[in-house]
C-alpha cells in the first residue's frame, strides 16, 4: 500500500532516500564521526582558545558568536561533500543512478531524492552543533530548537548547488575548483569567523548575496537573540538558492543521462 500511495502522490524520490538511508546505515558511526567532530573541534579550539584573546562582540563572548555561525558552517560541510562526493560516487563511479533509473523513476526523481538526503545529512550535522552549545550553556531554553528549519534549508541551498557541480563534474578533481573558489571564500566572507562589519564596505556587498551570510544572520538570530535585521529577506534567498540549484541540476543531470 505504501508504495502506490508514493507513486500516486509524485514522491518516488522519497525511494532514493530511503536506498541512500539504508546504505549509510552501514557506515553510520564512522560517517557520524566525521561529519560532526570537525566542526565540534572548530568550536571548541577556535572559541575556547582564541575566544580567550578576543573581546567581546555585541556584548557576548566570542565562541557564542562564533557558534552560530559554525552551526551554519557545519550544515554546509555536510550538504556540498554529500552532494558533491557521495553523489558523484553514486552517478560516475557505481553508476547507481543509471541502475535506479531502469526502474519507473526519472532522472528528477533521482535529483529530488539526493537533495533531500544531502539536506538531512546536513540537518544532522547541525543538531549535533546545536546540542554542543547547550552543552557549553551557550543555548538556553527552548528557543534555539527553532533553528533547525532554517538548518535543513540551509541544507537545501548548499545540497541543490553541490548537485550542479556534480552534474558537469567529470572526475573528483573537478571538485577543488568549487571548494577553492566558492566554498573556502565563503567562510570567510559570511560573518562565520567575525562581524561581517569589519570587512570593507565592497566586500560586504559580496557577501550580502551569499547564501552563508543569510544562513549565520538567521542561526544567531534565532539561537543567541541577536538581532536580525531582514529575516524573512534571508529566508527568501535561501529557498531562491534551494530552488534555482535543485532545477539547473535536474536539467544538467537530464541531458547527462538521458542524451
Amino acid at each position: 500500500m505504501t508504495e502506490p500511495l508514493i507513486e500516486r502522490l509524485g514522491l518516488r524520490f522519497l525511494h532514493v532516500v530511503g536506498r541512500n538511508f539504508l546504505v549509510w546505515r552501514k557506515l553510520m558511526f564512522a560517517s557520524m564521526i566525521g561529519n560532526m567532530a570537525d566542526p565540534i573541534i572548530y568550536l571548541v579550539g577556535l572559541g575556547v582558545g582564541l575566544g580567550a584573546f578576543m573581546p567581546t562582540i555585541g556584548g557576548m563572548r566570542y565562541i557564542n558568536f562564533l557558534a552560530g555561525g559554525m552551526l551554519c558552517f557545519s550544515a554546509m560541510n555536510s550538504a556540498t561533500f554529500e552532494a558533491l562526493y557521495s553523489a558523484f560516487s553514486r552517478l560516475k563511479v557505481q553508476r547507481t543512478w543509471e541502475g535506479i533509473m531502469h526502474a519507473p523513476m526519472t532522472a528528477a526523481d533521482v535529483v529530488l531524492g539526493e537533495w533531500i538526503w544531502a539536506a538531512l545529512k546536513a540537518t544532522l550535522s547541525g543538531t549535533a552543533m546545536l546540542v554542543a552549545m547547550y552543552l557549553l550553556g551557550i543555548a538556553h531554553g527552548w528557543r534555539p530548537l527553532l533553528v533547525m528549519p532554517v538548518v535543513l534549508l540551509i541544507g537545501l541551498a548548499f545540497s541543490g548547488l553541490g548537485l550542479i557541480m556534480t552534474s558537469m563534474a567529470r572526475s573528483y578533481e573537478f571538485f577543488i575548483f568549487y571548494f577553492t573558489l566558492l566554498i573556502t571564500p565563503m567562510m570567510f566572507l559570511s560573518g562565520v569567523f567575525y562581524p561581517r562589519a569589519a570587512l570593507p564596505h565592497a566586500i560586504q556587498v559580496i557577501g550580502a548575496f551569499l547564501p552563508l551570510t543569510h544562513g549565520a544572520d538567521l542561526a544567531r538570530g534565532i539561537t543567541l537573540g541577536m538581532p536580525m535585521a531582514h529575516p524573512w529577506l534571508d529566508v527568501l534567498v535561501l529557498a531562491a538558492y534551494a530552488t534555482c540549484g535543485v532545477s539547473l541540476s535536474v536539467r544538467l543531470v537530464e541531458r547527462r543521462l538521458l542524451k
